[in-house]
């Protein structure tokens, strides 16, 4: 299990800051002030151990990040076969001020890849609250010849936004998949698809839309 990462401002402002050059996209009702937190309560999958992960909040309650150190899928060269697939499920809880509940609006995924030619990649995702349906896996695709950062977006419209039950604490799950297929292509180059980062460099970003609980009776 990792430790509590509460909004931190230096370190939340150095991730946010190389994820997103722009100013905040704010999505809902106006965030609250008070303070938000973030539990991982469990990590499991071959492209993240546990403790290779951390998440950090954004100061103004926008957004928070997840940044992983050895989130990689290989093929050619001295992989194995396993090296292809690589995989990630985190659930996480997250304490937010009473009186406010909140959805996820937009997830931004970001990387590098090396592609030989006639190397497909994937990426995919979809994340749910505890004890809710998934929603559906959104997939990115990728083809070789390929030698650079990489960045997708998944964005859900606002009136199909599925919000945390006001008043309950739920985890909130995140499913994450990275996968090659190398076919066709030159068995002795290696191939890669990274969403890691030892230096906090490279994250992924989810954007709160936050709205407010109906007053309690």
């Amino acid at each position: 299990m990792l430790s509590t990462l509460s909004a931190g401002a230096a370190a939340a402002a150095l991730l946010l800051g190389s994820a997103s050059p722009t100013a905040p996209v704010r999505f809902g009702d106006d965030p609250p002030t008070g303070k938000i937190t973030i539990d991982v309560a469990t990590v499991n999958g071959s492209g993240c151990r546990p403790g290779s992960a951390a998440v950090a909040v954004a100061p103004d309650n926008t957004a928070f990040t997840v940044t992983y150190s050895e989130y990689l899928a290989q093929v050619g060269g001295a992989s194995k076969p396993t090296d292809a697939r690589k995989n990630c499920q985190i659930a996480l809880n997250v304490h937010v001020p009473q009186g406010f509940t909140y959805a996820i609006a937009q997830a931004d995924y970001r990387g590098y890849a090396s592609l030989a030619s006639g190397v497909k990649g994937l990426e995919q995702a979809n994340y749910y609250f505890q004890g809710q349906p998934e929603t559906a896996r959104k997939a990115h695709s990728f083809t070789g010849p390929y030698d650079t950062d990489w960045q997708t977006s998944d964005q859900t419209d606002l009136d199909a936004l599925v919000y945390a039950p006001c008043g309950e604490e739920r985890y909130f799950n995140i499913n994450t998949e990275m996968r090659l297929d190398g076919t066709g292509a030159d068995p002795k180059t290696t191939s890669f698809m990274a969403m890691d980062s030892t230096d906090g460099s490279i994250n992924t970003l989810y954007h709160f839309a936050w709205k407010e609980c109906p007053a309690r009776k």
